[in-house]
């Protein structure tokens, strides 16, 4: 089986956390949840693992890649609130549970609970956006207003027109114009972008900052085309 090629595993600081036990990097990210590079690094570590498995049983490549994108999702979520035994990387010490033994039950728990739709109902692409990105780029959109992420959405993953999107929220009561749509639609952009953890502006979107992020990001234009694998 030929794996994806993740190109942000090899970014400057996603290796500067490879040397970093299971239980450092799952410490690290649910004390700093603003930051992504965190839950990056343990995808990098265990996305060959969970590709193999799902990929495995899938009953088409596009339903296989689309539940490797809900099973890291579902994993974002649920690290959280995970605790670990302490010893799990003491010398000489065996645990029941390890990070690698949960990323192993999680993803047959998706593998045999989760209904996927039909390929041609499926909007998301791994070549196009891995799951760390996909991941954070949805959770932006949550924080958007929701006149801007219907307008996103419906431009980005349903390749809707100005003038498509104008008249439906005239329909709506929303009296815009499909230049009005357009200004929107920018200022949207920006605010999803800037929504984005600054850590994963700089692995995903190449935004300029230093090595400890204190600098700001710059505003990419490529993210546009970043949202038209978003799938809700």
């Amino acid at each position: 089986m030929k794996l994806p090629d993740f190109p942000e595993c090899n970014h400057v600081i996603v290796q500067s956390l490879a040397h970093y036990s299971d239980q450092a990097l799952l410490s690290a990210f649910q004390r700093d949840p603003s930051a992504g590079k965190y839950f990056t690094a343990l995808f990098c570590r265990y996305s060959a693992l969970v590709y193999r498995l799902i990929m495995h049983t899938a009953k088409s490549p596009v339903q296989g890649e689309y539940l490797f994108a809900l099973t890291w999702r579902h994993l974002l979520h649920e690290l959280s609130g995970l605790a670990l035994p302490e010893d799990e990387n003491q010398p000489g010490e065996k645990s029941s549970l390890t990070l690698q033994n949960w990323i192993i039950n999680v993803t047959a728990l998706c593998i045999n609970q989760v209904m996927l739709p039909e390929v041609e109902a499926i909007h998301y692409s791994l070549r196009e956006a891995s799951p760390p990105l996909w991941c954070y780029v949805e959770r932006a959109l949550d924080r958007l207003e929701p006149t801007q992420r219907l307008m996103v959405v419906m431009a980005k993953t349903f390749r809707w027109s100005e003038t498509r999107i104008a008249a439906y929220l005239q329909a709506e009561g929303e009296q815009l114009s499909p230049g009005d749509v357009k200004a929107r639609l920018q200022f949207a952009y920006q605010a999803l972008e800037a929504a984005l953890p600054k850590d994963i502006q700089v692995i995903y979107l190449g935004a300029v900052g230093s090595e400890d992020l204190a600098s700001e990001a710059a505003i990419d234009p490529e993210l546009e085309n970043l949202l038209s694998p978003v799938a809700l």
